[in-house]
């Protein structure tokens, strides 16, 4: 098997069929062979009576048009919660040289597998890779949307393929992103510190913890315009406590992605050096919006990220101290 998409899912009974529909038909594919694999984090709906209809269904549309083969559609049950342990099950599970993770609210593009393997197999020196990634909203944004939309996973960086920086946290949105299984096996954590967003906390950097230590690696990291995929997004996302939590969350893992790749001597540096840039941010950023703060959506979430990443050397030192099962 040359490629495996990896659906992780918690839930998604009501989001999985247009995507599985996306996929099923998906155009370029002829030249390689490529399976999808449903993985099921702990989901309490019918996310498992659904994949097995569909695996009749699709089994029985191949015996009646055996010329046009289709992927094999494949399930899993992953029992941690989490969708750092749901990818782990994912890499575990699939046999692909090459994972195509997606989630169940993205909707890919008609060639958006054809376009993912064709470039990792042109480019042997890159280990993960994501494409564009837009919006497709059920109401209109706030606005200056554009300053928050990396926290939904949004990713616009124009027509050109081009390097990623992850010595900067500049990095593809595992929304919609693809990574080498030899990179991955033989570079990410198998007890990762970031999990996803399973406590009321919200932290994130489940993603961006795996890419910076297969950067650590030497692999390189890349934007592919034509992997172009859209990120359906509900009204309920942009409610105020949730879009402010979601904000929060992401300068939370801030301080901890910094020091998988810093050496020894430069930890203090960066513990001391995010709370006093951080708390300057904070202060300017309340000087100039304080009167917007409780009007002003993005403003407010601008804030609780800048709080977040604030306060993130003394999440990580909670992480040292109390480590988590």
């Amino acid at each position: 098997m040359d490629f495996t998409v990896a659906i992780p899912t918690y839930n998604g009974a009501e989001r999985l069929p247009q995507l599985l529909d996306n996929l099923r038909s998906q155009t370029g594919t002829d030249h390689f062979s490529w399976t999808i694999l449903v993985v099921d984090n702990n989901s309490a709906d019918n996310t498992a009576g659904l994949i097995k209809q569909y695996q009749s269904d699709w089994a029985e549309q191949q015996a009646h048009n055996p010329e046009k083969p289709l992927p094999k559609l494949e399930y899993v049950f992953e029992k941690e919660q989490g969708i750092a342990y749901a990818r782990l099950c994912a890499i575990a599970s699939a046999t692909g040289k090459w994972i195509g993770f997606i989630d169940d609210d993205i909707i890919p593009a008609k060639d958006w597998v054809a376009q993912a393997y064709d470039f990792g197999e042109a480019h042997p020196e890159v280990g993960a890779y994501g494409g564009e990634i837009r919006g497709e909203f059920e109401v209109a944004p706030p606005n200056n949307f554009n300053k928050i939309q990396s926290f939904l996973a949004l990713r616009e960086r124009g027509p050109t393929a081009h390097q990623y920086d992850p010595d900067n946290l500049s990095l593809p949105s595992a929304a919609a992103w693809v990574v080498r299984k030899q990179a991955w096996d033989e570079n990410a954590p198998k007890n990762p510190k970031l999990v996803g967003r399973v406590t009321k906390a919200m932290v994130a950097g489940d993603d961006y913890e795996v890419l910076l230590h297969i950067h650590r690696a030497n692999w390189e990291i890349w934007y592919v315009p034509g992997m172009k995929a859209a990120h359906q997004i509900p009204e309920r996302r942009f409610e105020r406590g949730y879009l402010t939590k979601l904000s929060r969350g992401c300068g939370l893992c801030i301080c901890q992605l910094r020091m998988i790749n810093a050496e020894a001597w430069q930890k203090p540096l960066i513990f001391f050096k995010l709370i006093a840039s951080n708390l300057r941010r904070v202060v300017l950023h309340w000087l100039k919006y304080r009167k917007q703060l409780q009007t002003d959506l993005v403003a407010a979430c601008e804030m609780e990220f800048f709080l977040g990443s604030f306060i993130s050397p003394f999440y990580y030192l909670q992480t040292l101290l109390f480590p988590q099962k």
